[in-house]
């Protein structure tokens, strides 16, 4: 019992609503589609994050950018799955505003102010 209870505290603490994150979907094959998302938590429970931004994916006339999707979406995150990579971002990034750019044959993501982050080091080549 006492120990459901700290679990339960733990991960409640792993994520916070008004937190920022960069997530990166694990492809399971090599013809699954680049995923990654750029959200605000809005609540975190049992291992899932509800989250409120915007998926990118792989262009394909460049197969190496990341074009944002238009419409901003509420997604269920499995955190503790595995299946992705979660980054916690500075509550200043503007989530409107990052894109993804190559820059020094790296490629970052950015907001557009001081902010980026490359995420060549997570397996992008």
């Amino acid at each position: 019992m006492q120990h459901e209870k700290q679990m339960k505290e733990s991960n409640a603490t792993i994520l916070s609503p008004g937190e920022k994150i960069h997530v990166m979907h694990r492809r399971r094959f090599e013809k699954d589609v680049r995923r990654h998302f750029v959200g605000e938590v809005e609540g975190f429970e049992q291992g899932v994050a509800r989250a409120s931004g915007y998926v990118f994916v792989i262009d394909d006339l460049s197969k190496h950018l990341f074009v944002k999707r238009p419409d901003r979406r509420t997604k269920l995150i499995p955190i503790m799955s595995g299946d992705v990579i979660v980054n916690v971002i500075p509550e200043t990034v503007d989530v409107e505003g990052v894109a993804y750019e190559l820059k020094d044959r790296s490629l970052v993501v950015t907001d557009g102010s001081a902010w980026t982050m490359d995420v060549k080091e997570f397996g992008w080549g």
